[in-house]
């Protein structure tokens, strides 16, 4: 509806037709349907390389112009991996590669949800692209990379000096805290290679990706952080939680063999209420953490948290009788 002969002709890439209608004086060649969508953006949409190009040729036809929801011709064609017609639009210098959507989701960010390398690659190609501009979410083009467990290009990113690896979402997440959380140890190790990272950034929520790689029971991720010089194994959150901590409450006994293995970390150190590890551990049932952390000699079997409640009376109130032996 609303649509013009050239529009529809250009939309379903009738190159001959659509010559005939551009050699009409009375023919607007932007002219746009009830959306907004001019023939350009209609052929781009649907990869029709030669339509584009006649279209391009003309000096009274806009190849920036956008609809109603903010798309341009090139948002269009980079979402649909058209890498041909991404190609021509990028070679104007009126053609505006950053420009967001309704969305604001920039073209760089657009492609990214569908992956497709080679009009990444494009994109990435000009030097006037900005690889850490977000979407309406906070999301940038690596964290979305790391996400989507797009390693090559999470590679190609890290590889471009003018790459924030440490860009937070609007969740207070960062790439390698994604990364930690998932347990993707490539991608770990990738992010970690970047001297700009810092691999004891906190979330919003005084997280660390080594707190959240034990809670989730990530061993080799846990393992890789562990190797840093610099990461702090027993840096609570801002409830008071330790890596171990959340390692046994969530029963994870390698990741809590592996963090009782570090002279560095205090099997005792109880949370905001006065819960230790082993409280947690017996509470939930938890029989191997218990003995792992009994064994270290280090814990107070009988400490009392905020509501004098200790490791013996969650397990019995719970009727753990293995943890309760």
């Amino acid at each position: 509806m609303g649509n013009t002969p050239l529009g529809w002709a250009a939309e379903n890439g009738h190159e001959e037709v659509v010559k005939l209608l551009l050699g009409r004086e009375d023919i607007d060649p932007d002219k746009p349907d009830e959306h907004g969508r001019t023939p350009l953006l209609r052929a781009a949409r649907n990869g029709h390389e030669g339509v584009v190009k006649i279209l391009l040729g003309r000096e009274d036809t806009d190849p920036d112009k956008s609809d109603e929801y903010d798309q341009t011709p090139l948002s269009v064609a980079v979402y649909n991996g058209h890498e041909g017609v991404g190609r021509m639009l990028f070679g104007r210098d009126d053609v505006n590669p950053n420009e967001p959507s309704l969305d604001d989701q920039t073209p760089l960010v657009k492609v990214a949800y569908s992956g497709h390398k080679g009009v990444i690659r494009i994109l990435l190609g000009r030097d006037d692209v900005d690889p850490n501009q977000p979407d309406d979410g906070g999301e940038t083009l690596l964290s979305l990379g790391v996400l989507a467990r797009h390693k090559w290009l999470v590679k190609m990113l890290l590889e471009r000096d003018d790459t924030d690896p440490n860009c937070l979402d609007e969740d207070g997440d960062f790439p390698l805290w994604v990364a930690a959380c998932v347990g993707d140890a490539a991608m770990v190790k990738m992010l970690l290679r970047r001297d700009d990272v810092n691999p004891n950034k906190l979330d919003e929520y005084g997280e660390s990706p080594l707190s959240c790689a034990a809670e989730n029971g990530h061993e080799r991720v846990v393992g890789i952080l562990l190797e840093q010089d610099n990461v702090n194994p027993d840096k609570p959150n801002m409830h008071g939680a330790t890596a171990l901590w959340l390692a046994a409450a969530n029963g994870h006994d390698g990741v809590v063999k592996m963090l009782l293995g570090r002279d560095d970390v205090n099997p005792d150190t109880p949370n905001e209420d006065g819960q230790t590890p082993l409280c947690r551990a017996a509470s939930s049932g938890y029989e191997t953490v218990v003995r792992l952390l009994l064994r270290t000699g280090n814990v107070s079997p009988d400490k009392p948290d905020k509501f004098s409640q200790t490791a013996l009376s969650y397990a019995t109130r719970n009727g753990h009788t293995r943890v309760i032996d």
